[in-house]
């Protein structure tokens, strides 16, 4: 009965969530109180298991995905996002067109959210395609795919930066980039591979775009009379990375940069709260008009209004996860899957499921990341190299396959004017192959440092 209890909650939630359209945050804490009904927790525990899981969450890692989503939309309003991608594609010349755009699409994903990434490039895309006289199908799923792979892998992204802090890695996302970084390349390969499948193929719902309504607040290039250099554009997602990392290296036991107060500062600034308050700063600087301190208000005030959803999600699927744990369905899960051997696949399996059935890869990554903490020690990831490489199996699940559920995989059909069948055959077995072959290099990785 106890595996009978959880398979129920889980079919719960895929109901509310993708046949009943109820938001995520109130199918999560109703998911919650189910799980105490279900284990018979005390009643008189309930409610403060539930706020504590929610709030313990919160206070790890609430403030990191205000920053992060801020500074994102800042880079959006000031054509930074924009400035990134024509640099990167000056970088890397007109060769290899699709490999291209794939890197572009991974590098604007780390700050900027992959469906208002793609709106933003998709004019670059096609001005580009058009000039190389390349498919703007295979441009379309190299972006998208290079889009979606630094979208489930790489802090400061909300999804990932959600469940690191549910895996207890909340001090130390240095290493969650750097292996996210790694497994995105892999996956970015991937698609790019998938994509020059369709270099012959062209668009089949050329009045896709008659019925697409751009985002009042999404612009193009031709948008912005002036634009910031490449350097103002990169320093507010660049710099936080950096000190991120630096942190994370810092707090190694080896002590490479000794104890002195340098090292202390460093510790510091690269704590996730601090660069990501210092990147905010900087992307203050990338607002140029007379009415600068109102402009800030603004982009502070519409950042919160994005980041308000992601936060309630975030929070309930630590209040979700804080009610697993206090029921038995850890210790037999984990001798059950430990037999069953599944290992790193089993993160994999789940996240993959409520990705395909529900749509949302920000609810697969947060409810799958809360639902196999307590499982870390029994499946064998409970070091800390080990709750790493467990995020990176619930990306993988997260990308495991956006289809008609999925807001992504209409915005890309539909701007890339493809009709149903065809985004299916390109975008969605792309997003597929994409997971597949990143938990199959993310098992690797655990065979040779676990």
């Amino acid at each position: 009965m106890i595996t009978f209890w959880l398979l129920l909650t889980i079919l719960f939630i895929i109901f509310a969530t993708a046949k009943l359209k109820w938001h995520p945050f109130l199918v999560l804490i109703l998911s919650a109180f189910l799980v105490a009904l279900f284990y018979q927790v005390p009643l008189d525990t309930v409610a403060k298991t539930i706020s504590d899981g929610f709030g313990g969450i919160l206070g790890y890692i609430g403030l990191v995905i205000v920053f992060g989503t801020i500074i994102g939309l800042i880079l959006e309003k000031t054509g930074a996002a924009i400035v990134m991608a024509e640099t990167v594609i000056k970088v890397l010349g007109p060769r290899f067109p699709t490999l291209t755009m794939s890197i572009v699409g991974a590098v604007v994903s780390v700050p900027v959210f992959c469906d208002s990434g793609y709106i933003i490039l998709n004019s670059l895309k096609e001005s580009l395609a058009e000039r190389l006289k390349v498919s703007s199908v295979a441009m379309s799923i190299a972006l998208a795919t290079g889009l979606y792979a630094t979208h489930t892998f790489v802090p400061p992204t909300p999804g990932p930066i959600a469940a690191a802090g549910n895996l207890g890695l909340e001090s130390n996302l240095g290493l969650v980039i750097v292996v996210g970084v790694v497994v995105t390349i892999v996956a970015v390969f991937a698609g790019w591979l998938w994509s020059n499948r369709f270099l012959d193929a062209t668009p089949d719902n050329i009045d896709a775009l008659d019925a697409v309504a751009v985002p009042d607040n999404m612009k193009t290039r031709d948008d912005f009379s002036t634009l910031p250099s490449a350097t103002m554009a990169f320093l507010p997602i660049v710099v936080p990375i950096v000190l991120i990392c630096l942190s994370s290296v810092a707090n190694l036991p080896s002590a490479p940069f000794g104890t002195n107060t340098i090292t202390d500062i460093l510790v510091f600034i690269g704590n996730p709260l601090t660069a990501l308050l210092i990147g905010l700063f900087l992307s203050f600087l990338l607002i140029n008009t007379e009415q600068k301190t109102q402009q800030i208000s603004d982009s502070i005030s519409q950042g919160l209004v994005v980041a308000a959803p992601i936060l309630l999600i975030t929070g309930a699927g630590g209040a979700f996860g804080a009610m697993l744990k206090v029921t038995p369905i850890g210790d037999y899960l984990g001798t059950t899957l430990s037999a069953l051997g599944l290992g790193i696949f089993m993160p994999f399996i789940v996240s993959a499921a409520l990705k395909t059935a529900q749509g949302s890869t920000t609810v697969a990554l947060v409810t799958t990341s809360a639902m196999v903490a307590p499982l870390l020690g029994q499946i064998g990831l409970d070091s800390e190299l080990g709750r790493v490489f467990c995020v990176m199996a619930i990306g993988a699940g997260a990308m495991t396959i956006s289809h008609a559920n999925d807001s992504f995989f209409w915005i890309v059909s539909q701007f890339s004017r493809m009709s149903v069948a065809q985004a299916y055959k390109a975008h969605s077995m792309a997003t597929g192959i994409q997971g597949v072959t990143s938990i199959i290099f993310i098992w690797l990785l655990t065979l040779v440092f676990i």
